[in-house]
């Protein structure tokens, strides 16, 4: 394991923007006044607008490159889900669940993501955009190649998250845990990592640059970025 580091714990005060670091611009959604969904099942390509998802079992179903405007999903079984090249914008999703779901090169855009149980979630080549991801816990999430600008992740677990190749703008983790995350090629601009209350990083330490951490969690990383640099520390 590249590297751990703890955090001042869950609760600590985070201010937006704090010493200089500009904050993430976090989406203010007002959902309309919403239709329930009438089932059926999702299609490819699908239109839906100002629609309640609610306690909808979606697994094993197909709504690649499909819209989602205004819309609230609460409680769906996302196992399997194929969602590829779909578009979420001024949308919530509340307890999602599932394994598997597929979100490669999907567009997430003034989305709320809350009290997520989720695994192996497919997010390669996705885009997000004014993202917050709050509570819950999110096993094995594939981010290889997104662009994330101005995401949120509060008060959740991250368990070997891969950011692969991917680039990281106004990212904050706010009192959440980052466990076994992967950075091998990432690009990281004004990535606030100081709240995390534990930061470990499995892999690409050497793309910590253009990243903010606490001056504890420097003193945890510093064996494994010595080792990165092949400095000796004796004495």
């Amino acid at each position: 394991m590249a590297g751990r580091a703890r955090g001042a714990g869950a609760g600590a005060a985070r201010g937006p923007g704090r010493a200089g670091v500009p904050g993430a611009r976090r989406p203010e959604l007002r959902l309309p006044p919403l239709e329930p969904y009438g089932g059926g099942g999702l299609e490819p390509d699908g239109d839906y607008d100002g629609l309640e998802f609610a306690e909808a079992d979606l697994s094993e179903q197909d709504g690649g490159g499909a819209r989602f405007l205004d819309c609230a999903l609460r409680g769906c079984v996302l196992d399997g889900t194929r969602l590829r090249y779909a578009r979420l914008l001024d949308s919530v999703l509340s307890t999602p669940r599932g394994v598997g779901t597929d979100l490669a090169e999907a567009t997430l855009r003034d989305v709320e993501v809350l009290d997520a149980r989720l695994g192996g979630t497919q997010a390669h080549g996705a885009v997000l955009e004014r993202v917050v991801v709050r509570g819950g816990k999110i096993d094995y999430l594939n981010l290889r190649k997104a662009k994330l600008r101005d995401v949120v992740f509060e008060g959740c677990v991250l368990v070997e998250p891969d950011f692969g190749g991917a680039r990281l703008e106004r990212v904050e983790f706010v009192d959440c845990v980052l466990r076994g995350a992967d950075l091998t090629g990432a690009t990281l601009t004004d990535v606030d990592l100081r709240g995390a209350t534990e930061l470990d990083i499995a892999g690409g330490l050497d793309r910590l640059s253009g990243a903010v951490i606490s001056t504890g969690q420097l003193l945890d990383l510093a064996p494994a970025l010595a080792a990165q640099l092949g400095l000796r520390v004796e004495g």
